[in-house]
């Protein structure tokens, strides 16, 4: 922000501001008085007003500096026609992988996959044969409520998540484009879309122990580990022996199963260690009974591959659900089941942090805070104390 200063040489005011990165200084005829300091700071405002707008007319209000001159002469030499970076960028879509393959070392697998839907099925369609650096705010506006429209007749467009999701990398590429071929990325001044608080959906100890009783018995012991270790899908579905320790009674999250393929775990914080409690202890010596002579992966097929999860949401969970009239809710919802569990026990929360992989107990106290009776224990035994007492039996279908 320029200001009004006195030059120290004559007492006369000068005004004291910047314009394309240069500092400029211009000196008035004008005495150091209330009235002219006034008359000037309304001037200097003006200016300031045109150099936002990008009017600004250096010749008009300094006529005989010799910055003028300068400035008119740079002024002349980058007037080029609208779109001036026509041929001087690639198209969006060459830019867009070559900033894929540059990144794509650092991401985990299920990002990069996650990536290439984004790219093929929204990015490049939008945006194919568009040169990057010629493409507009008022473009990416667009492009960005449409995401939000009804497509095709479906019930609904896309969530404010997803479209935050597709945003953030196209973000990133406009933002490393305008870098290298030293234009200003349009995303500037685009905000992420406010995204409405997700509320928790948990089983209620009652409704658990009907879904374990009458689960088909072969996804017993699978749901029961579920249902007490808040493991992810791709946690529970990657879960190998050699990560099983039955002497110390603790399960090892090293890796995960993501799109079929083998990953580590999602996050630093994700690397973790769970405690068995007795109900997991038992589950999981019966599942040895099962599937040890694969030797591999605790819950698999029969050929000892790791299970689909679609394959067994659509044909296990969900019609188990329906068939017990039980309210249908996402398979996720058996991680907030055991966080909630793990409260209504009086369990500590930075154990249960600890156990869940979260960084601290922030995301316990933020999603869960009504699950929160006390802070009392200490270590999971009550926890185990309730199971031992509530849990069901292993039923027929």
């Amino acid at each position: 922000m320029g200001s009004i200063r006195t030059r120290k040489e004559n007492g006369l005011l000068m005004f004291d501001f910047r314009y394309q990165g240069v500092r400029c200084r211009e000196q008035t005829t004008l005495p150091d008085t209330s009235e002219n300091r006034k008359r000037m700071e309304k001037v200097l405002k003006k200016i300031e007003a045109e150099i936002t707008l990008d009017s600004f007319d250096y010749s008009a209000y300094f006529p005989n500096s010799p910055l003028a001159s300068k400035f008119a002469a740079a002024k002349e030499e980058v007037k080029t026609p609208e779109k001036s970076t026509t041929n001087a960028t690639p198209l969006f879509e060459e830019f867009a992988w070559t900033w894929y393959d540059e990144n794509s070392l650092q991401w985990k697998f299920s990002y990069k996959e996650t990536l290439k839907v984004t790219f093929n099925r929204y990015l490049i369609p939008e945006f194919k044969g568009k040169e990057v650096g010629c493409i507009t705010k008022a473009e990416i506006l667009k492009f960005r409520s449409t995401l939000a429209k009804v497509p095709n007749g479906t019930k609904t467009g896309l969530s404010a998540d997803r479209i935050n999701h597709i945003m953030t990398p196209l973000r990133m590429i406009m933002a490393e484009a305008a870098d290298r071929y030293n234009f200003t990325t349009p995303c500037n001044g685009i905000k992420q879309l406010r995204v409405p608080k997700t509320d928790v959906d948990p089983f209620t100890l009652e409704e658990t122990n009907l879904f374990l009783a009458n689960v088909r018995p072969d996804f017993f012991n699978y749901y029961t580990v579920r249902f007490f270790t808040g493991m992810r899908t791709g946690e529970i579905d990657g879960l190998k022996w050699q990560y099983v320790n039955f002497d110390r009674r603790e399960i090892y999250i090293r890796e995960t199963i993501v799109f079929g393929r083998e990953d580590t775990a999602k996050t630093q914080e994700s690397h973790r260690t769970i405690q068995m409690s007795s109900v997991i202890y038992q589950a999981l010596k019966s599942q040895q009974d099962v599937t040890g002579k694969f030797g591999k992966f605790v819950f698999c097929n029969r050929k000892g591959d790791p299970l689909n999860y679609q394959n067994v949401s659509n044909r296990i969970w969900y019609p188990t659900l329906k068939r017990l009239g039980i309210k249908r809710r996402t398979p996720y919802q058996t991680r907030h089941t055991t966080a909630t569990l793990w409260l209504a026990a009086g369990e500590n929360p930075e154990w249960i942090a600890r156990q869940m992989g979260h960084v601290n107990t922030r995301m316990l106290f933020t999603v869960y805070s009504r699950f929160v009776p006390n802070l009392t224990r200490q270590d999971g035994s009550a926890f185990d104390k309730l199971l031992s007492k509530k849990v069901g039996t292993k039923g027929g279908a």
